[in-house]
């Protein structure tokens, strides 16, 4: 186990959350949850047929039935008035575990919320939006995974955060630039230990190649810089010249980042969600998300192919940025 999930984990039961996992048919969920009460990270509560799921020392409600259901229901109803939902839309809405447990997160009976084993980016997230709203300040939600890797020379001791890997497709040079400085954040709140070195990645090095992907790079560098001129932020670089100290000597020598990022922000959610996959895979690395910044309260999201201690990661990750939003 990584030293990021222990700190994370050590924090968590420090000050205990209610966490709700809406996926209680999916096996992972329990599974994780039994580890999870058996750890004493978070109070757990799954959505889900109480007569099927059998987790000592978690609590199983069912949507349909739950007393809450009509006082969400009507709530739901005013939040989304002017969309023109009506009541009935919304009591037939709340049948939903997903929405169900983000009312959960709204209305203070859970202080956050992971799902995504067995639902789509959009399931997660498109609940979250409508009910939890964005953060003050945000302008643009995204994604990042944390990557702990078997490599410490990289990173801090191998702790990486890789950013866009969930949401945003083909992000513009200004939305690339928030990304970095949302992601900047997050590494704060998370790693305390170890100021954020981000890294702007293309398939070019300083200008080094043309074209569109290196040119919305560099303005989103720009931008970053005038929002946040303090900030270790630099690019674009190609990955070997963001983590290769020989490398980035000889490709971005003037760089204070280069060879020495521990973010990396991605071009595009293809290169980044292709890119975390392979570190995942082929290096052996922990990744834990996509965790989501810019929510107004903690919505995390999981990889379909996550494993039950995927799922238990996310969670203490979640129950740590509950803490964080008081």
């Amino acid at each position: 186990m990584s030293e990021f999930l222990n700190r994370m984990k050590a924090a968590a039961k420090a000050d205990k959350k209610t966490i709700v996992l809406p996926e209680g048919e999916d096996p992972r969920t329990i599974e994780a949850a039994k580890k999870i009460v058996a750890e004493d990270l978070a109070n757990i509560v799954i959505l889900g047929d109480p007569e099927t799921i059998d987790v000592p020392g978690a609590t199983v409600v069912n949507p349909r039935t739950a007393e809450q259901h009509d006082a969400y229901a009507a709530k739901f109803a005013e939040l989304r008035a002017k969309k023109g939902v009506t009541l009935p839309e919304a009591m037939e809405q709340m049948n939903d575990a997903t929405y169900f447990g983000t009312m959960m997160v709204k209305m203070g009976d859970a202080d956050g919320l992971v799902s995504g084993a067995c639902h789509s980016t959009a399931n997660t997230l498109r609940p979250a939006l409508q009910i939890l709203k964005t953060a003050p300040g945000t302008k643009l939600v995204s994604a990042f995974m944390i990557m702990c890797t078997q490599t410490p020379e990289y990173g801090a001791d191998g702790t990486l955060l890789f950013a866009d890997c969930g949401l945003n497709i083909n992000p513009t040079a200004e939305e690339l630039s928030e990304i970095a400085l949302a992601s900047a954040a997050s590494w704060r709140a998370f790693m305390d230990d170890a100021e954020p070195r981000v890294a702007m990645l293309s398939f070019s090095t300083m200008g080094s190649a043309k074209g569109e992907v290196p040119t919305k790079v560099q303005e989103a560098t720009n931008l970053a810089n005038e929002k946040e001129p303090g900030l270790a932020l630099d690019g674009d670089l190609q990955l070997d010249a963001a983590i290769v100290q020989t490398v980035a000597d000889l490709k971005a020598p003037q760089s204070t980042v280069a060879g020495k990022a521990n973010i990396l922000v991605f071009p595009d959610l293809e290169s980044g969600n292709i890119g975390y996959k392979l570190v995942q895979r082929f290096g052996r690395a922990e990744a834990y998300g996509p965790v989501l910044q810019g929510i107004a309260k903690p919505v995390n999201d999981l990889s379909r192919g996550c494993s039950a201690d995927d799922i238990v990661g996310v969670v203490a990750i979640t129950a740590v940025q509950a803490q964080m939003a008081k």
